[in-house]
């Protein structure tokens, strides 16, 4: 195999592919990258066996062929090549690849194509295209709350599936953990009716997430009730799904809260970072005393002191004592769009329902905390 291609085309594919490599692997061959140059192209791949990513880039091939070397090595030496450079890979011998750009010059043990395994992807009978946009929303709204208890491996995703609402059809991403829930829809892109719900697993969420970065143009999804695909520009990611049945969320979206908050979305968020800061690093808990259009943030820990701010608000509701997970709170905060943010309450005892002025289409729920 004799290639070349200019550094930031290759560089571009490499931080794609590298990031599903894990840094610590008992089989060695899934600590490297398949690359393979045949006709104007060459194509990286990486797997951990669950996930697998391809990525394409042009390249002037001289002599096709295909080799695996150290995925993380090879990103850290084109990262560090000047700008502009010309990479030449070149497999000269049985077990090493030489790279050469400029003056530098380095040679790589690599391991056979044959030793690579590849993920199966079967029959992914479900299709539909997104916009970029659209994509990358649906995840940065929901992904805060996906689950990381690996006991409860169900909760370890996004909830993706098409629903039904008042005649209108949607796809909902939902993630939760327990402590608390996050829900956007989308209109229904054609190709979505019928397919099943699946739960895509966290590390895949985050790999699509860095595929859109930047990304425009259409999202291309296939899947199964066990495999998704996602394909955008000259990048391909393709993954199991969590086989497990992602609980009834809509048990824990309150639909009776009359109690209205309505607060400034940058000021409450202010407020609750400063109070926090002298709350216990593991509850990180605060309390939110609401009466007569006037909210109290307060914190007293026995070990560090009190803190306690005052908000002007919009609340004509009964006079509620409310705890909450201040980090868990400020996530939800962070994700609102809109200048004002809509808190909807029961009691203190009762999940709390949270809204973006600026979005109708996004829903949030947190669980209350003894404070």
């Amino acid at each position: 195999m004799k290639l070349t291609l200019e550094k930031g085309a290759l560089l571009k594919a490499l931080s794609h592919v590298q990031s599903v490599v894990e840094r610590r692997n008992a089989i060695p061959i899934l600590s490297n990258v398949l690359i393979e140059g045949d006709g104007g192209k060459v194509k990286f791949t990486a797997t951990d066996l669950d996930l697998s990513m391809v990525e394409e880039a042009e390249a002037d091939v001289t002599q096709g062929g295909a080799t695996t070397v150290p995925a993380h090595t090879l990103f850290d030496i084109v990262r560090k090549l000047p700008e502009g450079a010309q990479v030449a890979l070149n497999i000269a011998e049985e077990g090493r690849m030489h790279l050469s750009a400029g003056r530098s010059r380095f040679t790589l043990a690599t391991l056979p194509r044959e030793d690579f395994p590849h993920l199966a992807e079967g029959d992914l009978p479900y299709r539909f295209s997104v916009s970029a946009g659209d994509m990358k929303r649906l995840i940065e709204k929901t992904r805060f709350a996906v689950s990381t208890e690996e006991t409860r491996h169900y909760l370890n995703g996004i909830y993706l599936h098409a629903i039904e609402v008042e005649g209108e059809r949607f796809l909902r991403a939902v993630a939760t953990d327990g402590h608390r829930l996050a829900k956007l829809d989308l209109p229904a892109p054609e190709g979505v009716t019928g397919m099943p719900g699946v739960i895509i697993p966290r590390k895949a969420v985050g790999e699509i997430h860095k595929l859109l970065d930047g990304a425009d143009g259409e999202v291309h999804v296939a899947l199964s009730d066990a495999k998704i695909r996602v394909q955008t520009g000259s990048a391909t990611m393709t993954s199991k799904l969590i086989d497990a049945t992602f609980p009834d969320y809509q048990r824990v979206i309150p639909s009776g809260n009359a109690q209205i908050l309505s607060v400034g979305r940058q000021e409450f968020a202010e407020g609750v970072d400063r109070v926090a800061t002298v709350a216990t690093d593991k509850t990180k808990a605060i309390k939110l005393s609401l009466n007569d259009n006037r909210m109290v943030l307060s914190v007293h820990n026995p070990e560090s002191g009190t803190a306690e701010e005052e908000l002007e608000v919009s609340y004509a509701g009964d006079q509620i004592d409310i705890g909450f997970n201040s980090r868990y709170l400020n996530d939800i905060l962070s994700q609102i769009d809109g200048e004002t943010v809509e808190a909807h309450l029961a009691d203190s005892n009762s999940p709390t329902l949270l809204r973006d002025s600026a979005d109708e289409a996004a829903l949030y729920v947190l669980m209350p905390m003894r404070v």
